[in-house]
């Protein structure tokens, strides 16, 4: 079969500071540390030349969410934060005349229709270059499984009661050949596994399960079932059955299967293609901080997670505080997302608002009402073509990964959406006032616990994390159920400590 290109469908934004900056009073940027040795207590670290951080993104807001972090790490709380508080309405404007963010759930909805709006390219491939993208058409079986009677074990094709009469020579019927001779009552065959088993037989026995004398019979050792051992035709499915539904991620598996059912190619949906911009003239890609640079902490994270997301991607650049230099890296680029991290708030070398604007992108979120990462923007940049940015601090990024980018790529590469699920904590969780707070957490038995390290500048918590809970304004008490969002990859080992 010829490869073909196919399309299933028809097609259809900005705060925070520079790439794994030290923000919100969390010490040293991009290490995952907290500029305090080992207690995880943040100090006010210094912000980078020129650039704004959450506390200038939200005044009040993000210094009280930074207090709430820093009494988090040293097991305190404030007597505030131990009770609930009704979440502001939508829009709601918040301290110094601010607007609030669009609230959490309602973003990700916009990113999902964000997704969907664009046009899913489909392609047809040898089974093993489908790996990784996703079934675009049901996966519909072309023959019987098995497609005869097949033997399920080695051992003696028998007819009737017993004993029975060897009729064959010691190599007996064997997989891949064609159809033996009929069996009649009284004898007995020896047989591979997987072998068609011959007319007549009414049963496997094992080879452990029998024994011969020296005058070719054969005796069975335990009682002999009717069918025992035996796969029926079609016992797995029937030609034209349903397999697998459209949306289903092509696993190994998946291929096995296909391969079984009879196929050679697959018809998935290619992965949407994804450009990386880190932003920022403090980052250095190696070696230790110095003279107030910083490591970024982005660039090697940022990618490899979008491609467990399901996107190809096409490249990571990193761009210094220029505008026209990053005008020019989102207009050039020809990638079906832009993601950019920084640059997302109000600060004098923030670009990515201006720039969205000088595009004449459509803003479709300016803003989520979430904690960590509230100045995460969305944009549409044309037709079927996407930004997403960033804040930032190192586990602010991952909550904009979350929140914008991952509904957005599901969509955008053809998966089904995966229902939501929820579990119980086991203990004490802090809450914004307003706000949704996404914690790292680890799952202990049917309970999660929250993880200490959690501030916007931290990846030590997200590092051992099994996902992250979704927390209301107001917190969460021992025995809460809260949503949870898992991580695109396997749980880590359960020797982390909280």
């Amino acid at each position: 079969m010829t490869a073909q290109d196919h399309d299933l469908g028809a097609s259809g934004a900005t705060g925070q500071g520079a790439t794994g900056q030290g923000g919100t009073g969390q010490g040293g940027t991009g290490q995952g540390g907290t500029g305090q040795g080992g207690t995880g207590e943040p100090a006010p670290g210094p912000v980078p030349r020129g650039r704004s951080d959450d506390r200038a993104a939200a005044p009040m807001a993000e210094v009280d969410d930074g207090v709430e972090d820093a009494l988090a790490l040293v097991g305190r709380r404030s007597a505030t934060s131990s009770r609930r508080r009704e979440p502001s309405a939508p829009g709601r404007d918040a301290p110094h005349g601010q607007r609030r963010g669009t609230p959490w759930d309602e973003a990700r909805a916009v990113a999902s229709r964000a997704g969907r709006a664009g046009v899913l390219r489909t392609h047809r491939d040898p089974l093993a270059a489908s790996l990784g993208r996703v079934l675009a058409t049901p996966l519909t079986a072309f023959v019987d499984l098995p497609s005869f009677d097949t033997s399920a074990m080695d051992g003696w094709a028998v007819a009737g009661p017993g004993p029975w009469t060897v009729v064959s020579g010691d190599s007996g019927i064997l997989a891949g050949h064609g159809e033996a001779g009929a069996l009649s009552d009284g004898t007995a065959v020896r047989i591979a596994t997987g072998a068609r088993v011959p007319p007549g037989a009414t049963a496997v026995i094992r080879t452990e399960h029998a024994r011969t004398d020296d005058s070719g019979h054969l005796y069975a050792q335990r009682r002999v079932l009717h069918g025992q051992d035996i796969r029926p035709r079609g016992q797995e499915c029937r030609s034209g059955d349903q397999l697998l539904p459209d949306g289903t991620l092509v696993t190994p598996a998946v291929l096995g299967l296909a391969a079984a059912a009879g196929y050679d190619e697959l018809l998935t949906v290619l992965r949407p293609t994804v450009e990386v911009l880190v932003l920022g003239d403090e980052l250095l890609t190696e070696g230790l901080p110095y003279d107030g640079l910083i490591r970024d902490a982005l660039g090697p994270m940022i990618a490899p997670w979008l491609r467990a997301l399901g996107a190809d991607v096409t490249g990571t650049r990193r761009i210094g505080d220029d505008a026209d230099a990053l005008q020019r890296a989102v207009s050039e680029s020809a990638a079906d997302l832009v993601i950019t991290t920084g640059g997302t708030a109000a600060g004098p070398v923030d670009h990515v608002h201006p720039v969205l604007r000088k595009a004449g992108a459509e803003l479709l979120v300016d803003g989520v009402a979430v904690r960590p990462g509230h100045p995460m923007l969305l944009a549409r940049l044309a037709p079927g073509r996407h930004l997403v940015g960033l804040p930032g601090n190192p586990l602010a990024a991952v909550s904009g990964l979350l929140t914008l980018a991952e509904p957005l790529l599901r969509r955008r590469s053809g998966q089904a959406t995966p229902a939501p699920y929820r579990a119980s904590l086991r203990e004490e969780v802090h809450g914004h006032p307003q706000d949704t707070r996404l914690v790292p957490v680890v799952h202990r038995g049917d309970k999660v616990v929250p993880l200490h390290y959690r501030g916007p500048a931290m990846l030590r918590g997200i590092a051992a994390a099994h996902g992250l809970a979704v927390v209301p304004p107001g917190g969460g008490r021992p025995g809460d159920e809260l949503e949870i969002l898992d991580l695109p990859w396997p749980p880590s080992s359960e020797g982390c400590f909280t």
